[in-house]
């Protein structure tokens, strides 16, 4: 039930653009394994080996830990509706941040959002879809606007200093590069 292909197909990337939720995968060499949900409005296909998304503001910042680590990332994708299937690209990742060069470059590709904290570059290894015959089927009803009202409240500066006070170390206590004297 399970293929495998070197690269995204075109009928890949439409699957990928249908869905409403990914997930992503990452660890350090030692340490937790961290797997969180992000929207699909925040991942863009670049080429048929590479994706790009755009992380916001959160709780933790386990990715940027782990990647500082260990380059290996998973992104999971799972429909909820319609025909099942599960995909997953694995592959290598790098992080972007608003000091580095490209970062405008990826910043042009998404809608703007205040507590943009980094980009997340992953150069696809595998691909692999299976059946996904047991996930539930769910009716989708609309994004949050939590995380969005949660920023706007903060204003840039107050998501400078929660990044400061809660994004700065894992839930491991590996630095996160987040800004220059981290890195």
């Amino acid at each position: 039930m399970a293929e495998k292909f070197p690269e995204l197909t075109d009928g890949l990337v439409q699957f990928i653009e249908g869905q409403h939720i990914f997930f992503t995968g990452t660890a350090s060499s030692v340490g937790s394994v961290n797997v969180s949900p992000k929207g699909t409005n925040s991942l863009k296909v670049l080429s048929a080996k590479q994706v790009v998304w755009q992380n916001l503001t959160g709780s933790g910042n386990e990715t940027a830990a782990h990647l500082l680590q260990n380059k290996r990332m998973t992104l999971m994708f799972c429909s909820f509706e319609k025909k099942p299937m599960i995909l997953r690209l694995y592959g290598s990742a790098q992080v972007i941040h608003p000091r580095d060069t490209d970062w405008s470059k990826y910043l042009d590709m998404f809608p703007e959002h205040l507590g943009t904290r980094q980009f997340y570059l992953m150069d696809i290894d595998l691909v692999q879809t299976s059946c996904g015959f047991a996930v539930p089927l769910m009716d989708f009803v609309s994004e949050r606007r939590a995380l969005d009202t949660w920023s706007e409240n903060k204003g840039e500066e107050g998501i400078q200093n929660y990044w400061k006070e809660k994004n700065l170390l894992s839930i491991d206590g590996f630095k996160t590069g987040l800004f220059d004297e981290d890195a």
